[in-house]
Parts: structure tokens; sequence; C-alpha cells
């Protein structure tokens, strides 16, 4: 089988495309950055989303597109947000049911969900509340159109927030904080209940559910988690560090956070601030009765990720270009509360 991975030097889009070497097939990668470290085999297509020349030329001869480009979070691309996640997913499905793909994976997001009630089951209706989720929900409903309309089948993946060994974002900001025990802080009380995802976990149900052919849209999160706070007290504990978690009211926190996201000061995006302080997980009873079994739990996967921070300290606060996910962030006005913590 013949393979596309829209945003293959990506962190996800890297796994996927490395799983797919693994099993044998023929890959080919679209991409703006062409990764220095791009596995062997993996054939490499220079261009965007919105690039149809590149797109065309890119789909050419591919049995399986799996689209995983787009603009995260973190990026606070505005305008922007629509014209790849939306317009670029568009173009990529149409492109790829032209050239003849026999099937389309999307990797959705579970920002399409907003701030609907926990668990969030498979009848659940999509509510974004910022720009980000808006886009990948919008660009969801534009692939299973173009899908429908061919008759080609569509996988989408929304994972919930998603942890690995090298993955930093907004990790990175509490993994260095926790190292050099300065206090980390929670929204409200710290007794919502937020669910992670493994990367691991991921690919293993982003496989199961293609090599069954299993086209629909599924919700993926880990089986084992709790509430935030004492999550991240045994971060702490597990680190060795001297850092507290502090609680921050949730009205004037969020109201504080999104006047300085307007004036450019926040690092954080609209969908961390949003929902930092609300429960969030899944439901995956359906993916269980498919054959899903998620091997991390929330603390084990926060703490495979520190060791492997502190491990790699300098070469992860390096960060590496051309990904969201795989380099740091800067903290812009947190320097602040980074001061004041070491105080308190």
């Amino acid at each position: 089988m013949r393979h596309l991975v829209t945003g293959g030097s990506g962190f996800l889009g890297n796994l996927i495309v490395r799983r797919l070497l693994d099993e044998g097939a023929q890959v080919r990668i679209l991409d703006i950055w062409d990764d220095p470290e791009r596995p062997k085999g993996a054939e490499f297509v220079l261009g965007n989303l919105l690039d149809a020349e590149a797109v065309k030329k890119a789909v050419q001869g591919v049995d399986i597109v799996h689209h995983t480009a787009a603009l995260v979070p973190l990026t606070k691309s505005g305008d922007l947000f629509r014209r790849v996640n939306v317009d670029g997913t568009r173009l990529i499905a149409q492109a790829s049911v032209d050239a003849g793909a026999q099937s389309f994976v999307y990797l959705s997001s579970s920002a399409i969900f907003g701030k609907t009630p926990s668990p969030v089951t498979v009848t659940a209706k999509p509510a974004p509340i910022e720009l980000y989720g808006q886009s990948k929900y919008d660009g969801e409903m534009a692939a299973a159109e173009v899908c429908a309309r061919a008759g080609v089948p569509l996988i989408s993946v929304r994972p919930r927030t998603i942890i690995a060994n090298g993955r930093l974002g907004i990790f990175q900001l509490l993994f260095d904080w926790i190292k050099n025990d300065i206090n980390v802080y929670v929204i409200g009380d710290g007794e919502n209940k937020i669910q992670f995802l493994h990367a691991q976990d991921l690919i293993d149900c982003y496989f199961m559910l293609m090599n069954n052919q299993q086209p629909g849209f599924y919700n993926v999160g880990s089986a084992d988690f709790r509430a935030l706070k004492p999550t991240l007290e045994t971060l702490i504990q597990h680190a060795g560090s001297r850092s507290k978690v502090i609680r921050l009211p949730a009205a004037l926190t969020v109201g504080t956070l999104q006047t300085l996201d307007k004036l450019g000061l926040c690092p954080l995006a609209p969908w961390h601030y949003l929902t930092y302080g609300e429960d969030f997980y899944f439901d995956i009873q359906p993916l269980k009765e498919l054959g899903f079994s998620p091997k991390y739990s929330n603390d084990r996967m926060l703490a495979e990720s520190y060791d492997a921070f502190v491990a790699n300290y300098a070469e992860f606060m390096k960060g590496k270009e051309g990904s969201a996910h795989r380099k740091p962030v800067k903290e812009q006005i947190l320097k602040v509360l980074k001061v004041v913590s070491r105080f308190t």
C-alpha cells in the first residue's frame, strides 16, 4: 500500500510515518519543512496545504491519505486557522479522492467539543469555543462532505491532549517549572478531571482503526485518570521537586489571561486557558469494544515524559524548528509569575 502523510515532519505525523515504514508500507510526506531526521525510505514533497500543485503531486498514486497537517493552538494564527485547517483540508481531501485514494484518515482534535459536559460520549455534539477548535471541526466536516460525495471511507480520530517523550508545547513549561522547584498552578480548585493520551496509545488506536477499515468518528483518551491537582502533586513527588500546586480563582484568572492574550503577552492559547479548569474526558467504551486497550495512565505518561525532558534538558529547551510541538514555548508574562512563585 502507498500512503501519504500530510504534516509528516511534525510530531504525530513522524510517528505515523515510522509505524507505516515498520509495517512495510510505501510512504510519502507532504510538509512545509523537511525534518533532517526524516526516516530513510520516506519520500518527501515540499509544499503547504494551500498549494494546489504540491497537493496534486503529493496524492498521485496514493492508496491511503493520513491528514495530520494543521495549524495548532499555540500558533495563535487567527484567520489563518480557517484557511489552513478548513480550506486546506477540503483541498487535500478533494485531491485525494480525485486521484483515486481508497480511504482518508483525518487527525481531528478534542477542541471541537469546547466545554461539552463530561464524559463526552459518541453522541455528544461538537461545540467549539475558540477559533482553533472551530477550524478543526469545520475541517472535519469538509473532509466528511468530500469523502461522502465520492464514496470514500473516512476515519476521523479525535485525541485528548497528547503527551509523549519529546512533545513539548505547554508541557515544556510545566516540566521546566517543576524541575526548577517553581510552583505550578491550577484554575479553580483543581478537582476537575482532565484526561490525557499517550502518543503511543493514540498510534495503536489509529492503526487499529485503519487496519480494520473502520470508518467513523472516534474519541480517544486514556482509561486511567483522575483530578488535576493530585495528578500534578504526584508528578512533583516523582520529580523530587519542592514545587507546590497553587489554586487560582477561576473567573479572575481566565479573564486576566484573556486580556493578556489580546495584548500579546500570554503564551497560552484560548483553548488552553478556557478549558484548563474544566472537567474534560471522553467515554472510550466504544473503542474498548473494538479492541482498544490504552496502556498509559495519566500518571505514568507524565512521569515518563518528565524523565525524558530532564535527561535531555539542554536539547529540549533548544527545541527543533518547524514543528510547534517540538520546540519550547516562550514564557512571556509567565516570567513574572515564575519569579513571584519563588517567594510563595
